[in-house]
């Protein structure tokens, strides 16, 4: 059966809809549409969705177009029929905005009147990616994922070399044009709104440290898996009421058993933490566009070490690290008062990694796009 599937994928993948593609493109371009695309989501994911806000505000120049799904949550025929539909789109649209891995946009080689932006959902440079990691592309993918892309925008210059490397891309389409979802960052009436809403959903956590665990997502959506659960739990139990922890887990995780203890989404937690805990996540880059403290607990460091890799030294950063859940409690106030040491440190890691974000991203890269 699972055989069966995967045919009935590649068939999908490499026949019917680059049939559908190759037969609409030969409408006019239709100036103006703008589509935006997704198949990780059931929602406009916040890394595309300033970009939409932004297109949105020109209503008299642009026409919008929304093509966004779980995948994972779809039937064989249901996700056909949606990626049917995107290839007839795609093969009319002047403008494609993507920010995660989505195949069908490599299932054929697009027209050159489309262009089509790779917007990305993480900042810095941390755990290997695609062609470097031995889980990002499929073993019998043989297409050019990302051979499509006219841009891929980055958070800094620092991060265009190792993206070309790792996607097998030429360095001159891959801009250190900031990432647009961190414009809200530096915005102050979003981190306002998200403050309120935080202290409306918890009104427990006033007057408290809070702490912020966002650990990486590990495995597959099949088989999600966690690390540093019962570290997290001992350390908060053993600080007492003066600590406010918060759990964000993936949502993969969620589905399996209820980890997360707010419904807020990560990034609009950001601001309101006194304390990142994280692993390998790369929401260590979006958080310390803030300057402010974090802390590594990674109880499995060796292993991830070995098994993924990474492109810096993870032991470099201005950041305390903590393997063993033992020692986790006693470290969390001793990380606010390194922080504290190590402002200047940060305040570099944060220039080199995130550097282009600075609260014009959406401007530059749509200036990028020609729009």
């Amino acid at each position: 059966m699972f055989a069966i599937k995967q045919y009935l994928k590649m068939l999908l993948q490499n026949v019917l809809l680059p049939a559908v593609y190759f037969c609409f493109r030969r409408g006019p371009l239709r100036k103006g549409t703008v589509l935006f695309a997704d198949g990780h989501h059931t929602e406009m994911p916040f890394s595309m969705r300033r970009m939409y806000e932004a297109v949105e505000t020109e209503k008299d120049r642009y026409h919008t177009e929304l093509f966004i799904e779980d995948f994972n949550q779809m039937s064989f025929l249901q996700t056909a029929v949606f990626l049917l539909r995107f290839m007839r789109s795609y093969a009319t649209a002047e403008y494609v905005f993507i920010c995660d891995y989505f195949l069908p946009a490599a299932a054929c080689r697009k027209r050159r009147e489309t262009t089509l932006v790779q917007l990305w959902h993480s900042c810095g440079l941390m755990k290997k990616i695609a062609f470097d990691a031995g889980q990002d592309i499929p073993k019998n993918y043989r297409g050019n994922m990302f051979g499509n892309y006219t841009w891929l925008t980055m958070s800094a210059p620092v991060c265009v070399p190792v993206h070309a490397k790792a996607l097998r891309m030429e360095p001159e389409r891959i801009r250190a044009t900031g990432i647009c979802r961190t414009d809200y960052y530096f915005d102050p009436q979003w981190n306002r709104q998200c403050r309120e809403r935080f202290f409306q959903e918890h009104p427990e956590a006033r007057g408290k440290k809070i702490v912020l665990w966002a650990p990486t997502f590990r495995g597959n959506a099949a088989m999600p898996r966690l690390e540093g659960l019962s570290g997290i739990r001992r350390a908060a139990g053993e600080l007492g009421d003066d600590w406010y922890f918060i759990l964000k887990a993936h949502p993969h995780i969620d589905g399996r058993e209820q980890v997360s203890n707010t419904r807020i989404p990560t990034e609009e937690l950001l601001c309101v933490a006194d304390l990142l805990i994280t692993d390998y996540s790369s929401v260590l880059f979006d958080y310390v566009i803030y300057e402010k403290p974090v802390l590594l607990f990674a109880p499995d460091l060796r292993e991830y070490e070995k098994e993924r890799g990474f492109y810096i030294d993870y032991r470099s950063m201005p950041f305390p690290v903590v393997e063993k859940e033992e020692k986790l409690a006693e470290e969390i106030p001793r990380s606010l008062e390194s922080a504290r040491k190590r402002r200047k440190e940060i305040h570099e890691f944060r220039m080199k990694y995130t550097g282009a974000c600075d609260g014009r991203s959406t401007e530059r890269i749509m200036k990028l796009a020609g729009m």
